[in-house]
Parts: C-alpha cells; structure tokens; sequence
C-alpha cells in the first residue's frame, strides 16, 4: 500500500483529499499542529490512517521534522490541500526524489512578488507590478511605473481575497497599503507572511479560473471555471460557475496563456489552480497562480459538471501514477456564497433554494453572531449550489435564487 503524506487536512479540500486516498487504497498520514488535531471534527479523523505533528509556522522546523517522518515511514508521495504549504510540498517533493514540480521555483507559486519577477523575465501575459515596503513609497512607485488608478493592492503572500483593495486615487493610496498589511500570519498554524505590497495596473475584462493536473510537465485542464467577484473597492468572490460558456477562441487564448505561465514557474507533477483575467480582444492575463487545488468547492463543481475528481488525480500525480482525467460526463454546476448585506447581529437566512437542481444548502454561522462589514472571502455566512444542462441555465438559476434569498440582521 502507498503512502501519502497530507500537510493539513482540515481545510475546505482535506475531506476531498482524504475520500479520494481511500478510495485508492493509500494510507495517510497528516501533518498539522497537535493542538489543531485535538479540533478536528471526528468524521475527520476517522478517514486519517497516521499523524505527525510539527510547528507549520517554522518552515525549517517543518522540512526537517517532515523529512525525517518521511524516510521513516517510506512515504511515497506529498500534496497539500492549504495554499500556504504549497512551497513546503514542493520543496519536500524535491528532497525526498518524489513527484512534485520545480524546487527551485517554490516561492514563485505562493508568493506574488516572486511570481511577478518570474513572469516578467519569461514574457508571461500578467498585470505590470511594482512592489513596496511601506505606504509611504506607494504613490512614488505608482509614478515610476506610469500606472494609472485604478490600480490593485494586495498582499504578497496572502489568499482569499484578504487584504486586497482597488484603489482609484493616490488619497487612497496609503490606507490601501495599510490594510494590505494587516495580517502579518497566517491563521491558525501562524506561519509568518511577507508583508511587502504589490501595486499592480487594473486588469479589466471577466474574470475565470482554471483547473489543471500536471503530469510530466503535460497539462490535463480539467475546467475554465468562471468567477463572480464584488465590483467596490474589494474584490471578494461570491460565486463559480463550471464550466464557464466560453467559445472556442476564448478558450483557446486562456489555455495557451494558463500553459506559458505553468511552464514559468516549473510545475511538473500535481495541481494548478490559475486565476486570469480575459479581455475582449481574446488576449489573457494571469493575475496569479496556486500550486494547490482550488478552494470555494471549486473541486465538487467540477466533479459535479464532468465526473473527474481533481483530488483523485492530484494525489495520483503525486505518486507518480497517470491521473484519471478523462470526464464521464458534461454539464453545469454553480456555487454562490451568500454575505449579509451590512454589518450587524446574524438571526436567519430564508428562502435558500430547493428542488432537484439543488445539490446542497449550507449557513455557517448561529443566530445571534456579530457580523462585520463584508470585504473578503472571510465574511460569508453559507452557500448554495445548483447543477443543469448548461451554463447559461445554472447561471440563471442562480440569479434566481440569489434574489429570492432573504438574510436577517438585527
């Protein structure tokens, strides 16, 4: 029986990955924080075969506690399902001789300062970038680059939308940057963040995401998923559709660009999950790249709109097997989160969709939680989602049901 070692497991793919080791026959073993592992749900750790406890937070500590454990215990292949470990798998991959994509390019697909730098010198289609330090050298640095506001602030090595702000003026600027700044750790393993900011030119045009196994440097695009994001002055995203209705040309401009800025950043033997924007010009640009499997249920809308489990072939690929990405099927499957319109005191959400397209209904929080302002992925309160035949009809579903749904505050 092979072995795989999972780095965190109870994140929003880690029953995924989990389910999908099982019904491969693998043995796995998770490595978190003991303290988080007292937390996990039971259901959780039922799936789980072993463990190994580490301090995630201290990335040297990781790679020699992990390496031993490996060698130990003969593991065969590793993967994440937690954006932020995505360089410890790469570089414990390359250590260990096990798949895994380029360890010298690690950082480039987490940190987006890095990954800017390695798109630029390879001619990769991507927002021009300048970087910086402190709020004070923002507006010189939106000057030297000649960018014109709008333009986007983010965290070098934050996700989920956090801390991200388009900025359409230099009064802006500094309170951007800011609050760029805000979250120097990662929650909860506590993993130091850089805290660099980027200052990138807006990028207009619809926004997709795109889900690929690598397999010997060969690229299986699984779905271009389209993505619905606020329109303020963040851009949290509030839903996905799978698959997005592009036409031929479209979809073959975003997949000749996905490849060029895989190829970039060395990816071999896994997941990618890339985010672009696409102009109507047919012309893309990549706004940035993950070396994981996507969040957001991305992974059970494209189960459910073609039959491949992303999760069963990223661990294939790990272990050197040929991944199953051959799609069983075709249709449509939609997820729109649902975020209180204010700040305020949760008391119930009403009217959530039911009926035979209706796949799941989810609220995450209890009556009477103080709720803040929405701004990033972290203020939702629940979801739904929706299968038909097509886009176009999950897509309409969707706004339907959306408009139908009723969320009380006090």
């Amino acid at each position: 029986m092979k072995k795989l070692l999972l780095i965190e497991a109870n994140g929003m793919v880690g029953g995924d990955l989990l389910d999908a080791a099982r019904e491969l026959g693998v043995e796995v073993h998770v490595a978190t924080h003991e303290e988080l592992y007292r937390d996990y749900r039971p259901e959780l750790k039922e799936k789980i075969d072993g463990t190994v406890f580490t301090d995630l937070g201290n990335t040297e500590t990781a790679v020699r506690d992990l390496l031993n454990f490996a060698r130990e215990q003969g593991v065969d292949g590793v993967v994440t399902g937690w954006e932020f470990f995505s360089p410890l798998v790469t570089r414990l991959a390359g250590e260990l001789g096990l798949p895994g994509h380029d360890p010298e390019k690690a950082s480039a697909a987490r940190n987006k300062r890095v990954m800017a730098q390695v798109f630029e010198a390879a001619g990769v289609p991507a927002p021009r970038t300048a970087v910086v330090a402190t709020a004070a050298e923002a507006p010189g640095a939106v000057e030297w680059a000649g960018f014109e506001y709008p333009v986007v602030v983010k965290p070098c090595e934050n996700a989920g939308s956090v801390g991200v702000s388009v900025v359409r003026s230099e009064e802006e600027l500094a309170a951007a940057v800011e609050f760029a700044q805000g979250w120097p750790n990662e929650f909860p393993h506590g993993t130091p963040l850089e805290t660099t900011v980027l200052i990138q030119e807006y990028i207009g045009g619809k926004e997709f995401s795109i889900e690929t196994v690598v397999f010997e440097e060969k690229y299986h695009h699984l779905a271009i998923t389209e993505k619905f994001t606020t329109d303020d002055a963040t851009r949290a995203e509030v839903g996905h559709t799978v698959p997005a209705a592009l036409d031929d040309a479209a979809t073959e401009a975003v997949l000749a660009t996905v490849e060029q800025g895989l190829a970039a950043l060395g990816f071999r033997h896994g997941v990618a999950h890339t985010e672009l924007k696409l102009l109507e010009d047919n012309t893309a640009r990549i706004i940035e790249v993950g070396a994981r499997p996507p969040g957001d249920h991305i992974v059970k809308l494209v189960q459910q709109a073609t039959g491949v489990s992303e999760a069963r072939a990223y661990i294939q690929a790990a272990l050197g097997e040929h991944p199953d990405v051959l799609p069983t099927h075709r249709c449509a499957a939609a997820i729109r989160f649902l975020t209180p319109p204010s700040a305020g005191v949760f008391r119930a959400v009403e009217n959530l969709p039911e009926g035979p397209a209706t796949v799941a209904t989810a609220v995450y929080v209890e009556p009477g939680k103080e709720l803040a302002r929405p701004q990033d992925n972290i203020s939702r309160i629940g979801h739904f989602v929706l299968t038909a035949d097509t886009a176009e009809e999950v897509n309409r579903l969707a706004a339907d049901a959306l408009a139908a749904v009723r969320i009380e505050l006090a």
